[in-house]
């Protein structure tokens, strides 16, 4: 096949620090690449990534966000992309912009790596007039249901990573490990009052660049550190996946419905167990009491900690591979683009041969 995936135009693929769904789109490129499909992606100038790549943007486009060059982007993409068989788009806005132009070829597919919210439900439902929408999580497409969504989800098909860049640990080292944005959706400051309360060092490697999160750090989480805790940092790939390997455990106390949680599968191919709070997809991820442990409060986090040296960190790692490889994520995409394009051809099939070319436009 002959395969385009869109990235939105504020990271590059892969990302250089902080990127949840530039990490996504770097593995399913690659993993598609490896099963012997021609790829193409659509992203920034500055990418990276291992596969033929395309741009409007020579860097990353600032505010994140803006509408004008988002609109643009993924415009310059479609017409990149036209002689593709199947489109897969990770913007939000590109699949509606489709859909306003008639596009009907190539077909097109879209993963909302968002929530299914009341605001973002309509939208979808009007792409999914003419592309077929994928999940990242079971939790995440009852949110969709939940939400009063009609329409179809195409596929639940969970992330996939590098489990050649994220090797098994050997923990050990006597900390744990935050890793997100500085966020109250994150839980950051429950992570540093768990970490204290449990008497361990916390290292927190997280993103903190926008006015929002800066503020969140001063008002939540500042006042909680002491003199001589460590500073929270973006700390680099390499270094953050070393440190990720030697940890006793990583603290995910998220205070939403996350639509995934990659750094949970990132731990646990280092073979470190998770302690989650148990919303969004966190009981997907993590076999409580087998991986981690899936905690309510902060006393269950706390009291998890102590229990945490039981688990079988060769568990952690196998759960990894079986479940979160990228080359299984790939596969899953394939069946998907596989099962789109003959739905297309047997569409065709019932047009009436006059009208074909209205339907192909």
């Amino acid at each position: 096949m002959r395969i385009g995936l869109i990235a939105p135009p504020w990271v590059p693929v892969p990302p250089p620090a902080y990127g949840g769904t530039e990490v996504v789109i770097d593995n399913l490129a690659r993993g598609l690449q490896d099963l012997g499909h021609e790829v193409r992606l659509f992203t920034v100038g500055e990418s990276e990534c291992p596969v033929p790549i395309d741009f409007l943007y020579p860097k990353p486009q600032a505010p994140i966000g803006c509408v004008i060059q988002e609109t643009a982007h993924v415009l310059a993409a479609y017409k990149s992309l036209e002689d593709m068989d199947i489109i897969h788009d990770h913007t939000f806005l590109g699949p509606v912009i489709c859909g306003l132009r008639g596009m009907r070829r190539p077909p097109v597919v879209t993963t909302n790596h968002g929530p299914f919210s009341r605001e973002t439900v309509p939208v979808l439902e009007e792409v999914a007039k003419h592309a077929s929408v994928a999940a990242i999580s079971h939790s995440q497409a009852r949110q969709a249901r939940e939400n009063g969504a009609a329409m179809p989800i195409a596929a639940v098909i969970h992330h996939g990573i590098d489990l050649d860049l994220y090797k098994a640990g050997p923990g050990g080292g006597g900390y744990v490990m935050f890793i997100g944005r500085m966020s109250a959706d994150k839980g950051v400051h429950h992570a540093v009052r768990v970490a204290k309360q449990a008497g361990k060092r916390l290292i927190m490697s997280t993103k903190m660049r926008e006015e929002a999160e800066i503020a969140y750090f001063d008002a939540e989480v500042r006042p909680l550190l002491d003199a001589g805790d460590e500073a929270p940092g973006e700390i680099p790939q390499h270094e953050r996946i070393e440190l990720l390997r030697g940890a006793d455990a990583l603290l995910n106390p998220i205070t939403w419905r996350e639509p995934f949680g990659l750094v949970m599968a990132e731990a646990l191919a280092c073979a470190t167990p998770v302690l989650a709070f148990n919303n969004g997809a966190a009981g997907e991820i993590i076999d409580s009491g087998g991986t981690g442990y899936l905690c309510r409060d902060e006393a269950e986090m706390i009291a998890a900690i102590d229990r945490v040296g039981g688990i079988d960190r060769d568990q952690c790692r196998e759960s990894a591979e079986r479940r979160f490889s990228l080359q299984r994520m790939a596969r899953d995409h394939e069946r998907l683009y596989r099962r789109v394009l003959e739905n297309e051809r047997n569409l065709l099939r019932r047009v009436p041969p006059a009208s074909r070319k209205l339907v192909s436009a």
